[in-house]
């Protein structure tokens, strides 16, 4: 994937003919900084960093934040370091996934044909949209305002022919902006940007690269394709000539269906009592059992990430006769996971909750045995905490065991794929 930072910024709107520009990129700002900004008004134009201890990394920033050289994925130690005076803010993934719920319901509300690629983001493809809606420029026009109007959040879209120029040009307007990159001026839009925004020119990558004297987009599509062959092989040279070239034959795909829905932390400190991560167990299956009920479903693959010290990782899964969609049951299979590991005095840096094989609550009957608790007392108990974290935040109700603890920093990723 290519480097979007390196993409130069132009904020704003920019019009032009959107003709064959079929394609758009939408793009959130800041999007976790500005769902915490959005409820806590208090904090808008400072510097905000979303994310957890010294120990973990930036899961976003605020644009005041971004002036001082802090970026997604940056060690929270050396952001802290670079904009002192930040507001560090926890994580809150039931809140961000809830908000990516409603962006998205916003685009599937102008065309069917939406394919997310992260919670914040995704492609459009609009050609069947133009006749009830209008040109895609104006089809970008509505998405912005509906999600302004609807969600109090700013969105960046890029208008384009292809996929890689419309991703390219929401990250030129960013932020709070809009790009209509012409079909015929693809390849002027294109060859003065740097050649690290070309998807798969990675550090290992650029080395040939600039042995070749190749800096920018046009450079490598002055290149002749034989000699780009030699010097990094002939499938990455036939694929970056293609883009550079303004070629992208790439198809928007509808995805309507999530293959899994997991979570991961990574802890402040070692964990290395069994205590401790049952814990940290417990505060993952919360917000999966959480983000299963949100979309009326139930699951039947549990599986649990561990991360040692040393940076060893081990996996362990387990398909079960039921289906669930409870806290606590996600909860005993986790910790059963976990134990089955039998570990010896363990140090734990990261630990993670996954669940796959879906189905919709409504079409799963259950089958109870004597000794079950009742399943409704605990839908009602689930029931009650969704509704109170939507509505005041993940710290509002939570299990009492997590209540106890210290405030912790966290690293928190979401992964929805």
């Amino acid at each position: 994937m290519g480097r979007s930072a390196d993409v130069p910024r132009a904020a704003g709107q920019t019009g032009g003919d959107d003709t064959g520009c079929t394609i758009l990129h939408v793009d959130m700002d800041a999007f976790y900084a500005s769902v915490e900004i959005r409820r806590r008004p208090e904090l808008r134009g400072k510097p905000v960093i979303v994310g957890g201890s010294t120990r973990g990394v930036v899961a976003a920033a605020s644009y005041e934040a971004r002036r001082f050289g802090v970026r997604s994925a940056m060690p929270m130690g050396q952001a802290l370091r670079l904009c002192r005076h930040a507001v560090v803010l926890p994580p809150d993934r039931a809140a961000y996934s809830q908000a990516s719920a409603q962006v998205m319901a916003i685009l599937r509300e102008v065309t069917p044909l939406v394919e997310p690629l992260s919670l914040d983001e995704a492609f459009l493809d609009v050609s069947g949209a133009q006749r009830l809606l209008g040109r895609p420029l104006a089809i970008a026009q509505t998405i912005r305002a509906r999600v302004a109007e609807s969600l109090g959040l700013t969105c960046s879209v890029g208008v384009a022919s292809t996929k890689f120029v419309a991703k390219l040009a929401s990250a030129r307007c960013k932020p709070d902006g809009l790009l209509v990159v012409p079909a015929a001026d693809t390849l002027p839009f294109l060859h003065p940007l740097p050649v690290t925004v070309l998807w798969g020119v990675g550090e290992r990558t650029a080395q040939p690269l600039r042995r070749l004297g190749v800096r920018t987009v046009g450079d490598l599509a002055g290149i002749p394709l034989d000699t780009l062959r030699r010097a990094v092989g002939a499938a990455v040279a036939d694929h970056l000539h293609a883009l550079a070239s303004g070629r992208d034959p790439r198809e928007v795909e509808a995805q309507d269906v999530e293959k899994s829905i997991s979570a991961d932390h990574t802890t402040a400190v070692d964990l290395t009592s069994e205590d401790d991560v049952a814990r940290e167990l417990l505060r993952l299956c919360v917000e999966v059992g959480q983000r299963l009920r949100e979309r009326a479903w139930v699951a039947r693959t549990i599986g649990i990430k561990i991360r040692f010290a040393d940076f060893r990782t081990v996996t362990r899964v387990r398909t079960v006769a039921d289906w669930l969609d409870s806290t606590t049951a996600l909860h005993e299979i986790a910790l059963d996971l976990y134990r089955g590991l039998d570990l010896d005095r363990p140090r734990i840096r990261l630990v993670g909750v996954k669940a796959e094989q879906f189905r919709d609550t409504a079409d799963t009957p259950r089958q109870l045995t004597l000794d079950e608790v009742d399943p409704a007392a605990t839908a009602a108990l689930d029931g009650v905490t969704d509704a109170a974290q939507a509505r005041y935040g993940v710290a509002a109700l939570r299990p009492a065991t997590l209540i106890r603890e210290p405030e912790r920093g966290s690293s928190a990723h979401r992964h929805a794929g």
